[in-house]
């Protein structure tokens, strides 16, 4: 599908709730299978991509069922079950990474598939920690299929030489399975889901400075709320910081500090942004925010900064391209390793469109302020968060744009284009 987009004149405006937060949604189907007893999952994610994780549990055994569009009802007895299936992961690293962790605990063998994309995404990084605990996974050079034979497991001490929540959640999980105590030390604190939930379903769980340590437990089952993804957030909040004349509100968003890194970013650069009505809910804190068109200036992102926005930087190099000064980007390369390389296309395609940006080995340099002009056909290199940070780009281009293949939005935001309908 060609998306087309043309300049907003007038602003957005408006109250919008953002739909609920991907990550946490996977997590929920994830830990209320391996919980005793019966779990409602409320605002569960409309993205492809969770719906692929209740898929495949699923398969596994799990009874789930829909109460309502976004309401779930998961029954497990504890325990999950060999498929006559392979299980297929989709487009989601989340699912096929995470799940690695548990099947590897089990009694039974599984193998794991994904799409063209997936399959290209690096999977040693999961392998290597597994294995040490005793796991057994085969790969095609280190990508997906994978082939799991589930053993009796032992609890490690692994130093990851990247932080990615990922990868932290991974061994996690299987350390739930493992004998004695695993812990996981990062460089830089990842997004914290994992912990968070798994200590609100009872997990035998503590965290200290950058690690984290998990004992063999059992989950107990809880009522949960997902809150609003503020991944998904991201791309009304620069549209509306950039849009001349725009006011707008977004409501029921996450404010995980571990999420939090694009609303530093943009008090960094100058951007007005005020934080409403914080409140705890299923052990997240969640909360409003109103954001206004602002003057923006460049800054730094860079260290421990990038795993809290990691998947924000494609619409914070649009962003950059509307703030006076120089943006630099760095210590971002695992960008390179997402559904596409987002440091190449993100450059290539705010090329296009006038933008002064240049890649760098790891990230981006972007100088400001520049027009970004339109009347260009570009490409979403089947990548939902480029296409949807393309969009953005879009509403402030002197000249219509069209998108490729914007239909992969649905991977992760199926009403992107509605919410925005709704405050144009």
């Amino acid at each position: 599908m060609i998306k087309n987009v043309s300049k907003n004149i007038g602003g957005l405006k408006g109250e919008i709730t953002i739909p609920a937060d991907k990550s946490i949604s996977h997590r929920t189907i994830m830990f209320s299978s391996l919980a005793k007893g019966k779990t409602i999952i409320n605002n569960f994610s409309s993205g492809q991509d969770p719906k692929t994780t209740l898929k495949l549990f699923q398969n596994l055994g799990i009874d789930i069922k829909y109460l309502s569009d976004s309401s779930i009802e998961v029954i497990s007895d504890g325990k999950i079950y060999p498929s006559n299936k392979i299980l297929d992961c989709g487009n989601s690293g989340t699912t096929m990474r995470l799940v690695s962790g548990i099947l590897s605990g089990q009694s039974f063998s599984s193998e794991l598939i994904g799409d063209s994309s997936l399959s290209k995404r690096p999977m040693k990084r999961i392998i290597e920690p597994l294995t040490q605990m005793g796991a057994e996974i085969s790969s095609v050079n280190g990508c997906a299929p994978l082939k799991i034979v589930g053993q009796k497991l032992s609890a490690i001490d692994y130093i990851s030489p990247i932080a990615s929540a990922q990868v932290k959640s991974c061994i996690l999980l299987a350390g739930l399975f493992a004998d004695g105590a695993t812990t996981v030390t990062e460089p830089n604190v990842s997004r914290n889901h994992t912990e968070l939930l798994l200590k609100y379903m009872g997990a035998d769980i503590s965290v200290n400075n950058n690690s984290v340590t998990i004992k063999q437990s059992k989950l107990k089952p809880q009522d949960i709320y997902v809150c609003g993804d503020i991944s998904s957030a991201a791309y009304f909040i620069a549209a509306a910081l950039i849009v001349p004349n725009s006011d707008v509100i977004i409501k029921n968003i996450g404010l995980n500090p571990t999420r939090t890194g694009i609303i530093d970013v943009v008090k960094a650069m100058g951007g007005s942004i005020e934080i409403l009505d914080k409140k705890e809910c299923s052990g997240e804190i969640i909360g409003d925010i109103r954001i206004k068109y602002s003057q923006l200036n460049g800054c730094e992102i860079s260290g421990e900064m990038i795993p809290r926005l990691i998947d924000e930087l494609p619409v914070i190099a649009v962003l950059a391209t509307q703030a006076n000064g120089t943006t630099v980007i760095k210590d971002a390369q695992d960008l390179r390793n997402k559904e596409s390389d987002r440091i190449k296309s993100t450059v290539s395609e705010l090329k296009k469109l006038g933008a002064d940006i240049e890649e760098t080995p790891d990230g981006f340099v972007v100088n400001g302020k520049t027009k970004l002009y339109g009347d260009i056909n570009l490409e979403s290199y089947q990548d939902h968060r480029l296409a949807m940070s393309l969009y953005v780009a879009g509403l402030i281009c002197e000249k219509d744009i069209s998108i490729n293949d914007f239909e992969w939005t649905n991977i992760s935001f199926p009403e992107f284009e509605e919410l925005f309908v709704k405050i144009s």
